[in-house]
């Protein structure tokens, strides 16, 4: 032992994530956890946090992200209400053993599975949606029987500081909040967990994903990328521009699924660009900075980053057109809702911008998009505005996403039923509803089988020639099938 470690040992140190950790697995290891009115008593306790300090999480919003009330209720606070309505009411179905079918070869015997908790999760939240992007993955651990150890975004601080002060008022024992930056989330990243469930980017994501390794910790990631649309010349420009613009603009940009950019003809785009400043106008008025309703940029960071891609795109020998917006203020980490031509060679085309900026990228065909979305990361979502059947089916089949829109970004996350969740470099898993339950349980297998009567004795040893009949006919039976 090093002389620091003696030092911290002599004057009794302890490590208050490690007991952070201990504690969230004694509380479930008691097996209090187990039984569905403690589940049901958590999620009504997080619903009655949000209804009573709905003032105070809209405030901290607000101050982080610069995020109107309403827009916080719709995307954060009443987005996790509708969520904890929806599983309280289906939880009891959701938990019920499934039965499962016995081979006549087994008979007679009964099957079915069931699922239990695995134990304690790590949930590590985006500062995008800091209030929304921590709860919501907590209500499916909690649903599912498991202690949460949750870590908010320092990069919202507001938001951070909230959430520390009312989860253990109300879901104390149930949830620990720990708050901090990177040293924080290395150390727990340290500690054992039973899942981890990480929201943010890629190169994080890797990392925890190799800090699970090391403990066999089964991970969720949901991670972003180039969410992309494509718009054709069969739909109602005035309309699909409104629907584009508000999913691209909702806190100034900063949504995983925004959509990223626009692909189509130079004909459609035309058309497209012509309606997008309209669309905008009636989303944020003449001058969106003095609207209540447009967010900002997180920090000094993030505005630098998206200001400097726009800067780069717009220089005179990029080749890019504006359309509309450009407008940005430092002081005021303000970027104004822009829309402009592109080429793929952009730099607003080398990742995900996650910015108030929507760059529009013609194409000669439906053919040629499809073939550009498949050059790249598979995306985290995708849609599509055409009235066309068969490119909505040439979407469907020859395109991979975590989810495909058509006529509507974003608004599949509201949808209880659907998962949400990325494919290869856009994450790994899902939750929302029923898809939260599994995703925070074991799935068990249960199988009943009578000792009497004995019918496995048909196929003890020795191996006699009834014995192979009954295994060749009954239990592994080998047939064949014709070919066409």
């Amino acid at each position: 032992m090093s002389a620091p470690e003696t030092a911290r040992a002599d004057v009794g140190f302890t490590d208050p994530i490690h007991e952070a950790v201990s504690a969230a697995r004694g509380v479930f290891t008691s097996g209090t956890t187990r039984a569905i009115h403690w589940r049901r008593d958590q999620l009504k306790a997080m619903n009655q946090m949000l209804l009573d300090h709905r003032d105070d999480f809209s405030a901290a919003l607000a101050s982080d992200l610069g995020k109107h009330p309403s827009e916080s209720w719709l995307t954060e606070l009443g987005f996790l209400t509708a969520e904890l309505a929806h599983t309280l009411k289906h939880l009891e179905h959701w938990l019920a053993p499934r039965r499962a079918a016995v081979p006549l070869a087994l008979q007679p015997a009964r099957a079915h599975t069931v699922l239990e908790p695995l134990g304690v999760v790590l949930v590590i939240a985006p500062w995008n949606y800091p209030i929304q992007l921590l709860l919501a993955p907590v209500i499916g651990a909690l649903a599912a029987g498991n202690t949460v150890v949750a870590k908010p975004s320092e990069m919202a601080p507001a938001c951070s500081a909230a959430l520390a002060r009312w989860v253990p008022h109300y879901l104390g024992g149930a949830v620990t909040i720990v708050e901090g930056g990177v040293p924080e989330t290395t150390a727990l990243l340290e500690q054992q967990f039973d899942h981890i469930f990480y929201t943010g980017n890629g190169r994080v994501g890797r990392i925890v994903m190799a800090a699970a390794a090391r403990n066999l910790t089964p991970v969720t990631l949901e991670l972003g990328g180039k969410s992309p649309v494509y718009v054709d010349d069969t739909v109602d420009m005035k309309a699909a521009a409104a629907r584009i613009a508000w999913g691209k603009f909702m806190n100034a940009g900063q949504t995983c699924v925004a959509p990223d950019y626009v692909l189509g003809t130079g004909t459609a785009l035309a058309m497209l660009a012509d309606e997008l400043p309209h669309a905008i106008r009636a989303l944020y008025g003449a001058e969106p900075s003095d609207s209540l309703a447009y967010g900002r940029m997180v920090n000094d960071g993030a505005f630098d980053r998206v200001a400097g891609l726009l800067h780069r795109d717009l220089r005179g020998d990029a080749g890019s057109v504006l359309v509309s917006g450009g407008r940005i203020d430092a002081a005021t980490r303000y970027i104004e809702p822009t829309v402009l031509h592109v080429d793929a060679k952009a730099a607003l085309m080398d990742g995900e911008i996650f910015g108030p900026v929507l760059p529009l990228v013609a194409v000669e065909s439906v053919g040629e998009a499809i073939a550009f979305i498949n050059g790249r990361d598979k995306p985290l979502s995708l849609y599509v505005f055409s009235e066309d059947r068969g490119v909505r089916a040439a979407f469907t089949e020859q395109t991979s996403s975590g989810a495909l829109n058509f006529g509507v970004p974003v608004a599949h996350l509201t949808v209880p039923g659907l998962p949400f969740g990325g494919v290869g470099e856009s994450g790994m898993g899902s939750y929302h509803g029923q898809h939260s339950i599994e995703t925070f349980s074991h799935q068990k297998a249960v199988l009943e089988k009578p000792l009497s009567p004995d019918t496995l004795s048909l196929i003890y040893p020795p191996f006699g020639r009834l014995t192979n009949q009954v295994i060749k006919r009954l239990v592994a039976p080998a047939r064949k099938f014709r070919r066409k």
